[in-house]
């Protein structure tokens, strides 16, 4: 279509000027749109539309059964979906899918790239039974009304059940409601407007607010895409009344009864400027603040669509989009505008035709040439028809000419954008999303827009041209590669290896072409698992170009390719990923198949799995260990483990089970006889320890004392014949027992019965321990303590009796022996009183 100047789709409401720009005329071969149910993708998205069989039609026009046909925006046929259930609900496009939703509760969300690929889902039995008369959608889960007039909200598309809004019965019907997502709503999770004939209500799922607004009731509530305006249509006096959405502000009221006849059936805003409304005649009316309006026609029917920046007119002939014109554009092509930027588009005329008058033109914008070439710029991005985006582009250029600095990053931005924007625009593609809404949703929702379109060659294009990563275009590539290669009614082990290599060489192929390091093969290969393609998944050539084996390791797992998926892990070096496999493995297979993976015979390379294995059942699972060394016929660790949890048992009964199966394990091994031997001693002497125990009524402790400490406190007990036959049993040394049944008799305090301990018979450990230990004790015993001194070796008296503090048998003692060395060593040593004249006598004594 030939445009002869900017202006010429121009209207003005108000001073106001809104343009409306015919996008594509449409391919398809639809009559009249007012036959059908309508659904339309926002930012360019698709058309999917369902004859609405609740309209009568004519049998020469009878279709069969019914479909849901999906169409570009320039009307091209994408994919149509047969449809057996009811009259649907709602049909709602997300980026990548389609939400449609029965009458009896029960939704379906078809995967675009995959249309025979849909899951279904159910709201639950109490709304199947009780029908849903309407519902809305927003991002991340929809809102439907049920029959019985409750709202229950679908978080997510993922199958949740529907849950009731709380307090959601209003006391009357609605004769109308919106839906305010958690983008635009104030507490940031969604609310819904609901208006009854006496008022409006706020709900959301905490409480109900009843705004006490009494001019309704209403039949069309629509808000503006920024969440701050409400247009609220009054049917019965024909009044369209624009509000701030939290009632504070009135902003206008219009009668809209002269528009057309009978009411509008929808009520769109066009940006977040001015209302329309579409009228079932086709008729479509733009509405500013004052009443005054814009008339367009589209016999016999029209659908309208607000959008971020406007608004999508979609007749059987046309799709246009209508907007205000931004400000930008109106600097540039306003009649009389004297903005530099408008100087300066006009300069770049001139200059083409060489008039002087170019030079001049510059010269009086020079202080303004910046602000005058980013307005270009930022015009080129506004326009549609390429005419005038290369000449505001071309304006802009020319004007950096007479700038020494100018960053040009703005200038390259909006090219590349703008040759994205052309590109997904054209018919074939059908995809007329503005820069407004290019910015808004991401260049990423474009190219996943794209690919489940499955236009991934345009997608990679375009992901190289802006600076993304190709990796979600050739993984859905990939995907949607396998997808198609799969034939129905065929078993894919049947198809033979060549189709399998084929496929693998041409995803590899590509990835290495036009990918990154980055690229995941494990979610190609689990696309290929999913889809039957066994053989096609576990292929070397496709999983091991995988680098990371965190990826690589759960789809093998998936795969039952256990072993490979614990080599993997191994190789890996990541101790969580082998826990990881070790875990599975360990609730998914028996414990014969789950060893004999871990045969590190069979395979030496999974030693340190198994050494992870044995560290993680130590501290976790000591039954795993212990099965462990079972299988593997270790003997000995089992006889050590046995060892290690009798020390830990509470209970004596279980301490027994544990060291009679440690003796049984070392017992198993010729090399290990002593520890049999150690651990049945242990078992026997436990088992004396209970039965004492039990003669004694248990008034005493003894279970878990070794040997040593057993003969100790029996003697401290007073139980002294119990003593003599647990050191006749366990062949208790003599010099060991003499210590033992000392400490024992001198922590009683039975002086007389260490002293007949000590005249029993000669002591293998000596007399001198007596002493020391008695004077060891607290407090010390010098008294007893010197008693043994007599018995002690002669060399060694006189300082043992020093030690007990009796310095007058110490100097006698050293005078037995004829020690004049000793004697003067205890004159110096002796503290002055009663010791020093003690030893002072027994020197004179000497000198006689």
């Amino acid at each position: 279509m030939s445009i002869t100047s900017p202006t010429a789709t121009w209207d003005t409401i108000q001073d106001v000027f809104y343009r409306k720009e015919e996008i594509y005329t449409m391919s398809w071969n639809v009559p009249d749109l007012s036959e059908y149910i309508i659904s339309v993708g926002k930012n360019g998205g698709p058309i999917a539309m369902i004859r609405d069989d609740r309209l009568p039609l004519p049998s020469s026009r009878h279709s069969g059964k019914p479909k849901i046909h999906i169409y570009t925006s320039s009307g091209i046929l994408i994919s149509s979906i047969p449809w057996e259930l009811n009259t649907p609900a709602l049909m709602h496009f997300t980026i990548t899918s389609l939400v449609v939703l029965s009458d009896q509760g029960i939704y379906r969300i078809y995967d675009l790239s995959n249309i025979t690929n849909y899951k279904q889902y159910s709201l639950g039995d109490e709304i199947r039974d009780s029908g849903v008369v309407d519902a809305r959608a927003y991002e991340d889960g929809m809102v439907v009304l049920t029959r019985e007039g409750e709202f229950v909200e679908v978080k997510g598309w993922k199958g949740g059940r529907g849950v009731p809004m709380i307090s959601s019965a209003p006391n009357e019907p609605p004769t109308s409601w919106t839906l305010l997502s958690p983008d635009i709503s104030p507490t940031g999770h969604i609310q819904l407007l609901l208006s009854t004939q006496s008022t409006i209500l706020t709900l959301d799922t905490l409480e109900k607010i009843d705004q006490r607004i009494n001019r309704g009731p209403f039949s069309h509530i629509s808000i503006s895409p920024n969440g701050r305006f409400l247009a609220l249509l009054n049917p019965t006096n024909g009044k369209l009344w624009v509000v701030s959405s939290d009632f504070s502000r009135n902003l206008s009221e219009v009668d809209v009864t002269p528009f057309g006849d009978g009411l509008p059936e929808r009520v769109e805003w066009c940006g977040d400027n001015a209302i329309t409304l579409g009228y079932r005649n086709g008729k479509v009316v733009l509405v500013g603040p004052k009443g005054e309006s814009l008339f367009w026609e589209y016999p016999p029917s029209a659908y309208i669509l607000g959008e971020i920046d406007g608004l999508r007119i979609i007749s059987s002939g046309t799709c246009e989009f209508v907007q205000k014109v931004p400000d930008c554009t109106l600097a540039v092509f306003s009649p009389g505008s004297s903005h530099p930027a408008a100087i300066l588009y006009d300069a770049l005329d001139h200059f083409e035709r060489k008039s002087p008058k170019a030079d001049e033109s510059i010269r009086s914008i020079r202080p303004d040439l910046a602000n005058a070439v980013d307005t270009c710029v930022e015009a080129a991005g506004r326009e549609i028809e390429v005419t005038w985006q290369r000449r505001l582009l071309k304006a802009a250029q020319f004007g950096r000419a007479f700038m020494d600095l100018y960053n040009p990053s703005d200038f390259v931005t909006m090219a590349q954008t703008l040759k994205v924007l052309n590109a997904v625009r054209y018919y074939e593609i059908g995809v007329p999303i503005t820069y407004e809404q290019f910015i808004a949703t991401s260049p990423a929702t474009l190219i996943l827009h794209l690919v489940s379109r499955n236009l991934h060659l345009l997608a990679l294009r375009i992901s190289q041209h802006l600076g993304l990563r190709p990796d979600p275009v050739l993984s859905h590539w990939a995907s949607a590669k396998i997808i198609r290669s799969s034939q129905k009614g065929v078993d894919p082990s049947d198809r033979g290896l060549g189709d399998d290599e084929s496929v693998c060489r041409a995803i590899v192929e590509k990835f290495e072409k036009e990918g990154e390091k980055g690229v995941s093969y494990a979610e190609i290969a689990r696309k290929a698992w999913e889809n039957g393609r066994a053989r096609l998944a576990t292929m070397a050539k496709l999983l091991d170009h995988e680098p990371r084996a965190a990826e690589q390791v759960p789809l093998l797992l998936q795969m039952k390719e256990e072993k490979i998926a614990l080599e993997k892990a191994v190789d890996s070096g990541d101790t969580d990923l082998v826990y990881q496999v070790l875990l599975h493995l360990r609730s998914t297979l028996s414990p014969g198949d789950f060893f004999h993976i871990l045969d590190d015979s069979i395979t030496p390379k999974l030693k340190p799995a198994v050494n992870l294995l044995q560290v993680y059942a130590r501290q976790a699972d000591r039954d795993l260990l212990r099965d462990f060394y079972y299988q593997d016929d270790r003997r000995t660790e089992n006889g050590c483990l046995e060892m290690e949890e009798a020390g830990q048992q509470e209970y004596a009964e279980e301490r027994l089970e544990h060291l009679k199966r440690a003796a049984k394990s070392f017992g198993e091994s010729k090399e290990r006889l002593f520890e049999s031997k150690m651990a049945d001693d242990a078992h026997r002497l436990l088992t004396l320890q209970q039965t004492y125990e039990r003669e004694l009524e248990h008034k005493f402790s003894f279970s878990g004392l070794s040997v040593n400490q057993f003969i100790y406190k029996l003697i401290l007990e007073g139980f002294n014949k119990r003593a003599e036959r647990v050191r006749a049993d366990w062949k208790v040394p003599d010099k060991r027992f003499w210590w033992i049944k000392l400490k024992a008799l001198a922590e009683r305090k039975d002086w007389e019965g260490l002293e007949a301990f000590a005249k029993s018979k000669k002591s293998p450990i000596g007399y001198e321990p007596f002493v020391t230990h008695l004077l060891s004790l607290t407090p010390p015993q010098p008294t007893h303590a010197a008693s043994f001194v007599s018995r002690c070796e002669p060399r060694q008296r006189a300082d043992l009796y020093v030690l007990c503090g009796d310095w007058g048998k110490a100097a006698e003692s050293a005078k037995e022996r004829n020690d004049r060395g000793k004697l003067d060593e205890l004159k110096r040593k002796a503290p002055n009183g009663i010791a020093q004249r003690e030893v002072d006598e027994v020197i004179r004594r000497v000198g006689k």
